[in-house]
């Protein structure tokens, strides 16, 4: 499970972004704390947030909870990471299409953790080829959303015990 510092530091960051959007008349719930699960339960939050781009300060809050690497991320953002390096100076939100892919990771890393429990376990998984998704390691799958979609089919299975 994710520690408990970072899940705290993930709900504030969320409530705050809302909070924001609502002064602004941005955002249309009537919810006042809206938690890290809430938002990733939620896919018109997930929308919202993708087209208004997600802030620096919650991609790296994000980035720390996921076993991906900086080059990992650059590699999803299609960034360099100098690229990346600039975001957070400059504390700007990422693009709609950059921000798609980053609550995508979140999501996967969301239901890797439901399955294993661990997020040493989670990465061996990411990087061991899988028979179902033809010898292929999931990590490689998650460059595009139809490769995520096959991850979280396969990790959705093992939870339930479907292993082929």
């Amino acid at each position: 499970m994710p520690p408990i510092e970072i899940t705290n530091k993930l709900d504030r960051e969320i409530t705050n972004i809302v909070k924001r959007a609502k002064a602004d008349k941005k955002f249309p719930s009537t919810r006042k704390n809206i938690t890290y699960a809430d938002f990733l339960a939620d896919k018109m939050l997930m929308i919202w947030m993708i087209r208004s781009g997600v802030p620096y300060t919650l991609f790296h809050l994000i980035q720390s909870l996921t076993p991906f690497t900086e080059d990992n991320w650059a590699e999803f953002l299609d960034l360099s990471t100098k690229s990346l390096h600039r975001y957070k100076q400059t504390s700007k939100s990422f693009k709609p299409i950059q921000s798609e892919k980053i609550i995508e990771m979140a999501e996967v890393t969301n239901v890797g953790l439901d399955v294993f429990g661990d997020m040493e376990k989670f990465k061996l998984w990411l990087d061991t080829p899988n028979f179902s998704l033809g010898n292929l390691k999931p990590m490689d799958l998650l460059m595009d959303s139809y490769g995520k979609e096959l991850v979280i089919g396969e990790l959705t299975r093992i939870n339930h015990g479907i292993l082929v």
